[in-house]
């Protein structure tokens, strides 16, 4: 279902820690500007804090982490802690890289939106902010 967004959508991507592969973060942060979106990447070797402020400083929609390294399930609930004590909680915060199943599920259950692997459809991650934004934040 199609929703009528009144301003462009507003991402930060960032890459989180020692991780030094962003080929597909930049890929991911391309297709989301190509989809009308304002984005804004952090670059390589952020801390969850630098994230957060850099999502407050932006005022952002929506926070995507993609993580290739392992570290998900300190990353993630890191930037979810941060998140709450900043006030952040009508923001999305979403990702991607190498993450399974079963880490994903329990991601879900501690509040990260949907995770997506390696192989996801670019418009299939473009219509999930879009839906959220317009569900949650269309002001």
């Amino acid at each position: 279902m199609e929703k009528e967004l009144k301003r462009p959508i507003r991402v930060l991507v960032a890459k989180v820690g020692l991780d030094g592969h962003d080929r597909g973060a930049k890929v991911i942060a391309t297709s989301l500007r190509d989809a009308g979106m304002e984005v804004i990447y952090t670059g390589l070797r952020q801390t969850p804090e630098m994230v957060v402020n850099a999502a407050l400083q932006e005022d952002v929609d929506a926070i995507g982490i993609s993580i290739l390294s392992g570290a998900h399930m300190t990353v993630f609930p890191k930037v979810i802690e941060i998140m709450k004590q900043k006030k952040l909680d009508n923001v999305l915060l979403t990702g991607g890289g190498i993450i399974p199943e079963k880490d994903m599920q329990a991601l879900k259950e501690m509040g990260v939106g949907e995770l997506f692997a390696p192989g996801t459809s670019m418009s299939s991650i473009v219509e999930y902010i879009t839906d959220w934004v317009a569900t949650n934040r269309n002001f």
